[in-house]
């Protein structure tokens, strides 16, 4: 049987370890022979290269996939890492629990959540997945298993939790979950016009929801620039709809095209009919499409083509957002080089305390850009400019290309965050930032 090489969801930079190692008995890993270096790797839904380790060793982590215990009463779950997050919401929603952070995908392992600390639409209101976690196992390559928790070993929590698989292999984590009345959200949706009027509406409905996000046209201009549709949700109450929602189609793209179909004109057609497409304003949903809206399109990624693509996902604070978004998304337009998949929301005030943590209060964008070259890597760099003349940063899990010198702006304790780094993990991502 011929296996495939693990690559990253983006599929740029192509991946090319020179060893892959199945784990599957948290009990006995081991690692590699020296001197090759180790990453772990969960499903591959990291965008760039923070899940590659080209010339080294890939520790495949999905067959860490079993559940080690869940209290029902107290909605306290511990799982191996490689379990995914779909997989536990199959287990706990029919008990009336849900995960307290979500990202945007449930095809993540329980132990990649962890290493990107990824967020979710409710930021504002339980912060991102560290805040969540309770407690895990940490391998290291001398043979080391710390147990991790806030207060226990709280420098290795601090520095795994956000640290791209660096610190170590993680075996097992817990975590708390959130009491649910039933498996589906009552949302709402409405259109905005400009930056200003996402501002104004996000004060209002981060107070009267848990879970807001929005979609934003990206290659709108002049008046119409910084228009969207605002989406809040929040979990039904009880005695409202507790039939189980219907099962959604799973449709799948077949075939990676040679040239992707993702381009300025249709970009501009999408958005165009996306942003005035009728929906209703208030209304109940099952939670898949709400929180997974493409998780029933899989491989997705394909639709961009064999050269893949680059995602860019920046936060910029409260007080430049407004001038540093609107400067982002015209320099985009202008371009030509936009995307169906933007996504724009608030952080709160929130931190799990994670060393490299992407979430800090602000306001965060997300776009998908087809690879296009030097012409791409052009625009991006011009983006970065943006955010960091504005005091933001960029998300390591969605990024293939920034420099070193963007890296250490963005995330001020990476020298603190070094010392904990296990000598025999690298990735290709911390030798790109760290080259120069």
């Amino acid at each position: 049987m011929t296996l495939s090489i693990p690559q990253s969801w983006g599929r740029c930079p192509a991946s090319q370890p020179r060893q892959v190692l199945f784990c599957h008995d948290r009990q006995t890993l081991s690692l590699p022979a020296q001197p090759l270096t180790c990453l772990p790797f969960g499903n591959g839904r990291s965008y760039g290269d923070v899940g590659l380790n080209n010339g080294g060793a890939l520790l495949l982590g999905r067959g860490l996939d079993r559940f080690i215990a869940f209290d029902p009463a107290s909605g306290i779950l511990r799982a191996e890492a490689g379990v995914l997050l779909a997989e536990i919401l199959a287990l706990v929603v029919p008990q009336g629990w849900f995960l307290a952070v979500t990202p945007g995908t449930q095809f993540v392992t329980l132990g990649g959540a962890v290493a990107n600390d990824v967020h979710g639409k409710n930021h504002h209101v339980t912060g991102s997945f560290g805040e969540q976690v309770l407690a895990f196992e940490l391998l290291r390559s001398d043979g080391q298993r710390l147990l991790c928790t806030p207060t226990h070993n709280g420098d290795w929590f601090r520095a795994t939790v956000g640290g791209l698989g660096l610190t170590g292999l993680i075996s097992w984590v817990e975590i708390q979950l959130q009491r649910i009345a039933n498996p589906w959200i009552v949302a709402e949706n409405r259109r905005f016009a400009s930056l200003d009027e996402f501002l104004a509406l996000n004060d209002d409905y981060e107070a009267r929801y848990p879970y807001i996000v929005s979609w934003i046209d990206c290659a709108a201009r002049g008046r119409a620039l910084g228009r969207g549709i605002y989406m809040a949700g929040m979990h039904a109450p009880p005695g409202v709809l507790k039939s189980t929602p219907p099962e959604r189609l799973a449709l799948t793209v077949p075939f990676t095209p040679p040239l992707s179909p993702v381009n300025a004109l249709s970009v501009r057609l999408f958005n165009q009919l996306y942003y005035h497409l009728p929906r209703p304003a208030r209304g109940l949903t099952p939670y898949q499409p709400f929180f997974y809206p493409l998780d029933n399109l899989l491989e997705w990624n394909r639709m961009y083509g064999r050269r893949g693509f680059f995602q860019y996902q920046c936060v910029i604070p409260i007080t430049e957002a407004r001038a540093a978004l609107s400067e982002i998304l015209d320099r985009i337009a202008t371009s030509g080089q936009g995307s169906m998949l933007a996504v724009l929301k608030r952080f709160g005030e929130r931190s799990s305390g994670g060393l490299l943590s992407f979430p800090r209060p602000g306001i965060t964008l997300a776009l998908d850009f087809p690879n296009r070259g030097p012409g791409t890597l052009k625009l991006l760099e011009q983006l970065d400019a943006v955010t960091r003349q504005a005091g933001g940063a960029v998300y390591p899990a969605k990024d293939a290309r920034m420099s070193g010198a963007s890296f250490r702006q963005y995330y001020p304790q990476w020298n603190t965050f070094s010392r904990y780094i296990d000598p025999r993990f690298s990735s290709s991502f911390w030798r790109r930032v760290m080259a120069d």
